[in-house]
């Protein structure tokens, strides 16, 4: 989308306007006049033979010109995406024992590692990245930081354990974002967690209480419930269900203004962590395109002025 940076430029557009309603004004009344003229054979001397339409081509390609120079001097710009130095992602990743359920190949933890190995791998350099897992408590692997390769390390050495505490992950990812320096900003980095979890929360506070922690601190987050409703673990020796919470999950998305995916493969987790780093830490900034302005206003004055040559042997 064109934006134009000093819009009242714009107001330069007016007079090439009227030269060009001048122009179609003066078309019209010299062929009203031609068609008054009773001598024909002095007309066909005095007009060009065969000139035709090609008369217009000169004076159209100059007013075009002129248009796309006054237009040029209002700042044209496009919005372009840019990635913010001090933008953080929080990867959070649930370890409690229903991960351990075998309905995603290899199983739910296997799959969630691998997918997040090339979630981090996608996200740009200048991101820093934390990971924060879950289970009874909510513990920091790896504090917000550049060194990506870390990260991926810390998810190969995920563990499993008992209990699921979600509400308690999200409030250690926020505690976490708070650690990043300011280097001379104002205000809090502009930051997102992305929370992976398969099962509903047993544990710690809720996660009512989280995302409204998340929505006072203006960080979405983005939540992704991982696996099948017909999901099993052997715990204690017997066969427990291992469900997953889609309803709080998507609440704690909406209610922080994150958004909300289901997955429930390794493949549709990976297409999910794509779309997510497609749209994590960029802000929209505009980028200035008026020399594609003057360079199609240069183009078309050099485009009239050759077939004017051409044709009267005049510049127009």
């Amino acid at each position: 989308m064109i934006r134009f940076l000093q819009p009242w430029w714009l107001l330069s557009v007016v007079p090439v306007l009227a030269v060009a309603a001048a122009y179609v004004w003066r078309q019209l009344r010299r062929r009203a006049y031609a068609v008054r003229f009773t001598n024909v054979d002095l007309l066909k001397s005095l007009a060009p033979k065969g000139l035709g339409w090609r008369r217009h081509l000169a004076a159209g390609a100059f007013l075009v010109a002129l248009l796309a120079l006054a237009t040029g001097m209002a700042r044209p710009s496009v919005d372009a995406k840019e990635p913010l130095e001090r933008a953080t992602v929080m990867l959070a990743i649930d370890v409690s024992l229903s991960m351990e359920a075998d309905d995603v190949q290899p199983n739910r933890l296997a799959a969630a590692q691998e997918a997040a190995k090339e979630f981090v791998r996608q996200l740009p350099d200048s991101y820093n990245l934390g990971l924060v897992s879950f289970a009874k408590s909510a513990n920091v692997l790896v504090s917000p930081t550049k060194d990506h390769e870390s990260v991926i390390q810390a998810i190969d050495g995920l563990q499993l354990a008992e209990a699921t505490a979600t509400g308690e992950a999200v409030f250690t990812c926020l505690q976490a974002i708070q650690s990043v320096p300011a280097d001379g900003a104002d205000g809090p980095p502009p930051a997102r967690i992305v929370l992976l979890s398969d099962g509903y929360r047993t544990y710690g506070r809720t996660i009512e209480e989280a995302a409204t922690a998340a929505s006072n601190a203006n960080v979405p987050v983005s939540t992704i419930a991982f696996g099948t409703d017909t999901g099993v673990v052997d715990i204690g020796g017997q066969l427990q269900r291992v469900p997953v919470d889609r309803l709080s999950l998507a609440q704690l998305a909406e209610t922080t203004s994150g958004f909300f995916y289901e997955a429930a493969s390794a493949g549709e987790l990976k297409r999910v962590y794509e779309d997510m780093g497609s749209s994590i830490g960029h802000r929209i900034k505009p980028r200035e395109v008026t020399q594609w302005y003057l360079g199609v206003g240069l183009l078309f004055a050099l485009a009239a002025g050759a077939m004017s040559l051409m044709w009267t042997s005049r510049l127009p």
